[in-house]
């Protein structure tokens, strides 16, 4: 059994973000597996939060004593955000560490931070940078959620110097340093627990074909040429209906794009018919009801860097409700959806073929039953006992990356990042001197020796 401790920068309640969701999944599968679990966020954790196998507790930002106690009685530490930011032990403790880094946040805050002053928008994406690589040069395993993140955060890693002989030398994979950990997905399908939309939005019957968006809105999504792709196929198909399951992140305010969504639905006539935004965010227990009255899901988005490197949770929730979908290109999931034709990946900004496949997968009764069918296969993919495997070995064997002793600890291994800026001095003879003595401790006269033969060879 290893004790291990579980941070969270997302509110632990009756209503849950992402990071929450899978901070709450690790707690359960490390518990499940025989570890002693605790889950600590540093947001806040409410009475009303689900009980489980493993003991949940709110720790304040800044709180190093209460951090200590926690980081005692642990083994291995695992968290997302900015812990280490908060609890500066974090960065320098002798237990375990793994960085759950499933979400690129300075890749996020590209669009984020959009609608923030340029300098502020500069300062915050500069922020995100280093508190990653804060992390990352720290890190004993790095968790990511895909291989297009993992070739993305290994480029990360050599620059920090994490790429090197003393890691690569037993796991020339690097598979001990970092691992794919994709987010997943309860092994139960979803059950209704209550009437959801059909029955209690109006217009919303039986006969509706309904059209899910399965969490919030923000900047980097699409949901304004999603609306007018609904407006334009209810013109044709009445019973067309697009349902938004949330429009406010917990702990905190819309984005713009929520508002202009809203307005947009209003000044095309379609708000609260074809169009219809659940204001609150659906608690975690229930979004079930949802899922099972949809005929099919729907992601969004722009392109760029960020959806690149993305991994939409929410289309997890489509897979483990069997439903068909449509997805923008250029992520990891929609390259999913069109290799084992889930549904319908479309082109970005493209209004005509988003119209096509919505209309597809809505009303193409034996299309949607083959998605289904090979939806329901896929899915045993993307189960949290299989998904968090990285994490289940290293805490069964706890170990510490080979470069972190080797430097002798965290900060060590971070200040010898810094050396890596600038080259090693110009070539002369102070650098030819650097060299020599290099060799001479290293290998001998005989060495050195060897060197200056080779080198008036070459000349």
């Amino acid at each position: 059994m290893t004790r291990v401790l579980i941070i969270t920068g997302s509110a632990l309640g009756e209503r849950l973000a992402g990071p929450a969701i899978r901070a709450r999944a690790m707690a359960r599968v490390l518990a499940a597996d025989g570890h002693e679990a605790v889950l600590a966020t540093t947001a806040s954790l409410d009475s009303d939060a689900p009980q489980d196998s493993f003991h949940s507790v709110a720790l304040r930002p800044g709180d190093s004593a209460a951090f200590s106690d926690l980081e005692r009685a642990a083994e291995l530490i695992v968290f997302q955000g900015h812990a280490m930011e908060q609890f500066p032990g974090l960065a320098s403790t002798d237990r375990v560490v793994v960085v759950d880094a499933y979400d690129p946040m300075h890749l996020e805050m590209l669009e984020q931070g959009r609608e923030q002053p340029r300098a502020t928008w500069d300062l915050l994406v500069r922020s995100r940078v280093a508190l990653l690589n804060h992390q990352l040069v720290r890190a004993d395993l790095v968790l990511c959620a895909s291989a297009r993140q993992r070739a993305f955060y290994l480029g990360q890693l050599a620059a920090l110097g994490r790429i090197s002989p003393t890691t690569y030398e037993s796991d020339p994979r690097l598979e001990n340093l970092i691992a794919i950990a994709p987010f997943g997905l309860e092994a139960e399908p979803p059950v209704a627990t209550r009437p959801a939309v059909r029955g209690v939005i109006p217009g919303i019957d039986a006969d509706a074909r309904i059209l899910i968006w399965g969490g919030g809105v923000y900047s980097w999504f699409d949901p304004l040429l999603l609306i007018r792709a609904v407006h334009a196929l209810a013109q044709r198909r009445p019973r067309t209906a697009l349902v938004f399951l949330g429009t406010r992140h917990p702990g905190q305010e819309p984005m713009g794009v929520a508002k202009e969504a809203i307005d947009l639905a209003e000044d095309l006539g379609v708000l609260g018919s074809a169009v219809i935004f659940n204001e609150d965010w659906v608690p975690y227990e229930e979004r079930g009801s949802f899922l099972v009255e949809a005929d099919a899901g729907v992601s969004t988005h722009h392109a760029h860097v960020e959806t690149e490197f993305s991994f939409r949770t929410r289309i997890l929730d489509y897979l483990w409700a069997g439903l068909p979908m449509v997805a923008t290109e250029g992520d990891t999931f929609a390259d999913l959806v069109r290799e084992e034709r889930l549904g319908i990946a479309v082109p970005a900004d493209d209004l005509d073929a988003l119209v096509e496949a919505l209309e597809t997968v809505l009303y193409d009764d034996a299309f949607a039953a083959a998605a289904r069918e090979r939806v329901a296969s896929v899915r045993e993919r993307y189960l949290w006992e299989t998904t968090l495997e990285p994490l289940r070995r290293i805490a069964c064997s706890p170990r510490r990356a080979p470069d972190v002793d080797a430097a002798g600890g965290r900060d060590a291994l971070a200040a010898a990042a810094l050396h890596l800026q600038e080259p090693e001095g110009r070539p002369g003879r102070a650098r030819d001197l650097r060299m020599a003595l290099h060799y001479l401790r290293h290998g001998g006269i005989g060495e050195v020796v060897r060197r200056i033969r080779t080198r008036r060879t070459r000349a």
